[in-house]
């Protein structure tokens, strides 16, 4: 809601932490003449510049498509990890949602396995690592197959391309009280442990991946639902319980020797 004038200003209350070995602590600004029209990554762009101009030190926050595609646009705000509206990412997320004169709180992710890179950017290449010990498919196939040459029921292929809606954001880290990250891992899983290409590498895929998300130090899944809730691309439970299917499966009767991603 704005004001007489159709704009809105807000406090806003923002990390600043020089880096992972520095202490942070809480800086007020005021961001004025805001069009509630804005983005939220726009507001803090003009805040930014009116930080320029009195030759202070500007607000460093991750970003780059600002389509909610890229998942880089990852803040805590009011509380909430991408803010007060489900199923988007701040850089989605408009100023219409707040009101005039209302006091705004900006934090990075909070989860020893995103140390803050500086103020509200956090370096989340934990989960590039995950990726990297089984999130991919290494048979080979071949030359670009027909669309239709490989028959997949379409409850599989729906649930594959839900799963890989995930755009590794972290929201699910932030919002966990354990910082788990069982739901983006199995997010990950799913979608190529579901298709007949990834069938091959399925037991061996989850085992690596597990145990890298350990390796990272993300926290254990406590069943609170919360990342789901949080998570901008609606990724479900069912992932984690599937997930944890293929685990057990594969500790059981498909036990093999992995060995985690070098985290330097």
């Amino acid at each position: 809601m704005s004001n007489a004038n159709g704009t809105m200003n807000l406090t806003l209350k923002v990390w600043r932490q020089k880096n992972a070995q520095t202490a942070g602590k809480f800086v007020t600004y005021k961001a004025e003449n805001i069009s509630p029209d804005m983005s939220f990554l726009e507001m803090l762009d003009v805040v930014n510049e009116s930080l320029i101009h009195a030759k202070g030190e500007p607000i460093h926050f991750d970003h780059d498509c600002r389509e909610g595609i890229c998942g880089m646009c990852s803040l805590y705000i009011n509380g909430r990890p991408h803010g007060p509206k489900r199923a988007i990412t701040t850089c989605q997320l408009h100023m219409r949602s707040f009101t005039d004169g209302e006091t705004v709180t900006i934090e990075p992710w909070r989860a020893a396995a995103f140390p803050v890179v500086k103020d509200l950017a956090v370096d989340r290449s934990a989960f590039d690592r995950i990726q990297q010990a089984g999130g991919y498919v290494s048979v080979n196939t071949g030359g670009v197959p027909d669309a239709n040459e490989i028959a997949i029921p379409k409850v599989i292929a729906d649930e594959a391309f839900n799963s890989a809606t995930c755009i590794g954001c972290g929201a699910c880290v932030a919002a966990c009280k354990n910082a788990s990250a069982m739901l983006f891992t199995s997010a990950k899983i799913t979608q190529l442990g579901l298709l007949p290409q990834g069938q091959p590498e399925r037991y061996r895929r989850v085992q690596s991946m597990v145990a890298q998300m350990d390796a990272e130090g993300f926290g254990s899944c406590t069943n609170t639902g919360a990342c789901e809730a949080e998570c901008p691309k609606e990724i479900t439970l069912t992932n984690i319980a599937r997930m944890n299917g293929d685990f057990f499966t594969a500790k059981l009767f498909k036990e093999e020797e992995v060995h985690e991603v070098n985290s330097n």
